[in-house]
């Protein structure tokens, strides 16, 4: 079932009770409030509601939320009942940060692939046991280790170069971390994490308390 229309504020906040009933139901709690959800999620308990109420009805009247049951239906809204495999585009710091990271695979995302363009670097195997292939191998790789998301960490003037091979060997979800705008067909889909835009909103929020 596809869902539509749906506010992208919901679909980050879904992902924040995701992992709050995760943590819950690790601590033993079966059923949890909208209440006491909301506010481990730091929303009120009518946004919570509002939320869950874009895919169905999931609580019980003067009970709650039953917490693994939630869990489940939030997992399937999201997708995360099927492991995601990545492809790292840009070995540097970041990229090797992001190799590293072990809540990826908490979550079910999994890096399968690395490139770069540093002749330096390429055929070199990585602590995680993946080796870098050089970028020009992107559609090679692919079809032999194929993933569904592109991971980009390059210098912006190379971002747009790297995107465009991704998607022509098949790629169709794009995580971009370079500081750059990218132009992609209609069927692909690009989330943009920049540190720098969420630094300048906390600078103007604690220049204008």
């Amino acid at each position: 079932m596809k869902y539509i229309k749906i506010p992208p504020a919901t679909i980050y906040r879904l992902s924040r009770y995701s992992r709050k009933l995760s943590l819950l139901s690790r601590e033993g709690l079966e059923v949890v409030s909208s209440e006491k959800l909301a506010a481990e999620c730091g929303v009120n308990s009518a946004q919570l509601r509002k939320d869950l109420a874009y895919f169905g009805e999931f609580g019980v009247r003067g009970v709650g939320y039953y917490t693994g049951h939630l869990l489940q239906h939030i997992k399937n809204i999201l997708g995360l009942e099927k492991e995601w495999r990545l492809g790292l585009f840009g070995v540097g710091n970041l990229g090797q940060a992001l190799l590293h990271y072990p809540n990826f695979i908490n979550q079910g995302y999994r890096f399968v692939a690395a490139f770069d363009v540093d002749s330096g670097k390429i055929g070199q195997t990585l602590g995680s046991g993946l080796e870098i292939s050089d970028m020009k191998d992107i559609t090679e790789v692919v079809s032999r280790e194929p993933f569904e998301i592109g991971v980009i960490t390059t210098p912006a003037g190379g971002a747009q170069q790297v995107v465009e091979l991704a998607i022509e060997a098949g790629v169709k979800g794009i995580l971009n971390f370079a500081p750059v705008i990218l132009r992609v067909p209609g069927d692909v889909v690009v989330e943009y994490v920049d540190f720098t835009l969420r630094l300048d909103s906390l600078s103007y929020y604690l220049s204008n308390r």
